[in-house]
């Protein structure tokens, strides 16, 4: 190998690496951090996913304690304690950088957008397919959504798609 080749491909190389650090590091931002309060576990992931806390702006999570009699359709009143646990918890590890200055519709960690940017090409029928029910279900999709990971690489096709979604799922 001529040295202007090994030159080009040491630096082809570290393009693809420095390409990668980035998308390494933003998926370990919103992975679940190491301790998940015992209240979080059994209140939060029993009606829904265990949502990472840095997919939300720590006034978002505020704004979703003190409204927990109107959680989004359901009744997800808890007492005064564990409120405040739970608060101080989910604004430690809340978004950072420019994700905590948005504001998403509803406080619907569906509606930031970095959930749109990643989910732009889905179709609107996929939401809807049985095995998925709504955008709010990563598992349906994401292999490790229960650890806060939504690795591209750790993806699986939903039960129900058609052929076409299907194709469309592969590109």
């Amino acid at each position: 190998m001529t040295r202007a080749i090994r030159f080009c491909a040491v630096r082809m190389l570290g393009l693809l690496l420095l390409t990668a650090i980035p998308a390494a590091a933003d998926s370990a931002r919103r992975a679940l951090p190491a301790q998940v309060p015992t209240a979080y576990a059994n209140e939060c992931a029993g009606c829904h996913l265990a949502y990472p806390p840095s997919l939300l702006p720590a006034a978002s999570w505020q704004r979703l304690m003190q409204g927990l009699d109107r959680h989004f359709g359901s009744d997800a009143s808890l007492d005064a304690s564990t409120v405040r646990e739970l608060s101080a918890w989910l604004q430690s590890h809340a978004a950072t950088g420019r994700a905590a200055t948005e504001r998403p519709p509803e406080d619907r960690i569906t509606r930031t957008a970095w959930f749109e940017r990643e989910h732009r090409h889905i179709q609107p029928a996929v939401w809807r397919l049985p095995s998925v029910g709504s955008r709010a279900n990563c598992a349906a999709c994401h292999l490790d959504a229960a650890q806060g990971r939504f690795s591209d690489e750790r993806l699986r096709m939903p039960a129900g798609l058609s052929p076409a979604q299907r194709q469309t799922w592969r590109d």
